[in-house]
């Protein structure tokens, strides 16, 4: 189990990808829109993302999706309900 203590405050575009297990892509994207907080260090392709930023999007990711299956919206298998 690795050390609490040793886990980076900032994490790279590639490493916040991991973690979300989506494609590298997808992050500036993400941080684009605003959904995910970034900080630009250095030149302009640097970014890093704080790892407590990383969880509330999860946080905030689980709330939007439970939302949305109490109102109907996603269907048991989770794709979106079409039907209506």
């Amino acid at each position: 189990m690795p050390d609490e203590s040793k886990k980076n405050r900032f994490l790279t575009i590639d490493q916040a990808a991991k973690e979300l297990n989506v494609k590298q892509s997808l992050i500036p994207s993400l941080i684009r829109t605003g959904e995910l907080r970034a900080i630009q260090v250095g030149g302009r392709a640097i970014w890093r993302i704080g790892a407590n930023d990383l969880e509330d999007y999860i946080a905030e990711a689980y709330r939007r999706t439970a939302e949305r299956v109490a109102a109907g919206e996603l269907t048991n298998d989770g794709e979106e309900d079409t039907s209506s």
